[in-house]
């Protein structure tokens, strides 16, 4: 059964709530935010590994969705004709010693976050 996508933008979110949540949580938020990212993504276009495997991965092989996501993020701006902001590549920098993961959630939110903008959605 294929999913026609919708072409709903998705959720603005502030990248520091979700580093916030996520350490508040211990890690909790952080599996959700990445099932909600997916979710959405493949939701609007339609491509991508969607919530369900984004979380499974998050779960279990958590690093394969370091790369997945800006690489997805990035696939929805080449999509449109557009120079990708973030790929797969943007994932090293969680190699960077304890500030890396914050850069990387930055830098890939940011990106979704612009591109949900330029497509209607607001901040709520």
């Amino acid at each position: 059964m294929t999913i026609a996508p919708s072409g709903t933008t998705g959720k603005i979110r502030n990248p520091w709530v979700v580093i916030g949540l996520s350490i508040i949580t211990l890690g909790i938020y952080a599996l959700y935010w990445q099932y909600a990212m997916f979710k959405e993504m493949k939701d609007y276009s339609g491509k991508g590994i969607g919530g369900g495997l984004g979380l499974l991965f998050a779960i279990l092989l958590g690093i394969i969705n370091v790369f997945m996501m800006p690489a997805e993020v990035g696939d929805l701006y080449a999509g449109e004709g557009q120079q990708p902001p973030v790929t797969g590549l943007t994932g090293f920098w969680i190699l960077l010693p304890f500030i890396g993961g914050f850069i990387w959630i930055i830098k890939t939110q940011n990106r979704l976050n612009d591109f949900w903008e330029a497509h209607g959605a607001t901040a709520a």
